[in-house]
This record gives C-alpha cells, structure tokens and sequence, in this order.
C-alpha cells in the first residue's frame, strides 16, 4: 500500500534508510493478517508519518521486480486527504524524517527514489488517474 496526499503541489514523503542508503518513498508497507487494503493505507500513513489519512481513491496497482534482487512488489497506491497530524515525529524508528516535495523535486533526483513506483504512481496522480474504493471488498471467511 502507498499513500498519495498532495498538499499546494507538493507531495507528502518519507526518507528512510534501505540498505544503506537514504531514500524517497510515499508512506508505504504491508498488509496485515485481517486487514483490507484501504484500512492499510491508513495504518502505514500513521506509522510512518504521524498523519491520519483518509483514502479517496485507487490510483493504480503496480507490478515491479527489484532489478538487483529481484524482489517483485505489488504496490496499491492510494490518493486522499491528511485529516490531522497525531504525531510530529514519525513512530516508525525506520524513517528519518517526513518531506513535502514537488514533482519536479522528484524527477529532479531520481537516484534518491525507493523505487521507480514512486514517480509513476505520482505521474498517474497527476494525470487524472482515480478508481472507486468500492472496487475493494473484502470477504469474511
């Protein structure tokens, strides 16, 4: 799950340290056992960002395997709105800190980018791109 909240043309990130290197992400991570995607989007935003996020729409679901470790990652990324901020300090000791850049900031350094998924869920953003939540549903089993 990735969380896409745009706020005066800048968009809200993280950077985090993976393998040694500081990088740009959206608030992202996994699913949890029992819980559905739009819940988990919400969820990362808090743990890693401080900041309640109401989802609004799917942008688009991402396929991409890491080129070096060939880790495939399937990435649902979200659009919606930041309702407060809980916590001026993100609770997740893995990120560094919170950042509101632009686009162009972005593309500007594409070398300082988690993933290529970053700037490709922001250009679909940006482009229009929204589906309904309701395409979710989760089943009880």
């Amino acid at each position: 799950m990735a969380a896409i909240a745009e706020r005066d043309g800048r968009f809200l990130l993280v950077e985090e340290r993976v393998a040694e290197r500081l990088v740009l992400n959206q608030p992202a991570g996994h699913l949890e056992p029992d819980e559905d995607l739009p819940a988990a989007v919400v969820r990362e935003t808090r743990e890693e960002t401080g900041w309640r996020f109401r989802p609004t729409a799917l942008v688009g679901i991402y396929h991409w395997r890491h080129p070096d470790s060939g880790e495939l990652y399937v990435r649902h990324a979200f659009c919606g709105e930041l309702e407060a901020q809980e916590s001026a300090s993100p609770p997740d000791p893995d990120i560094r800190r919170c950042l509101w850049l632009t686009r162009e900031e972005l593309a500007a350094h594409p070398e300082r980018l988690r993933s290529p998924l970053v700037l490709t869920a922001i250009d679909d953003y940006l482009a229009g791109q929204r589906h309904p939540l309701d395409l979710f549903r989760h089943l009880e089993t």
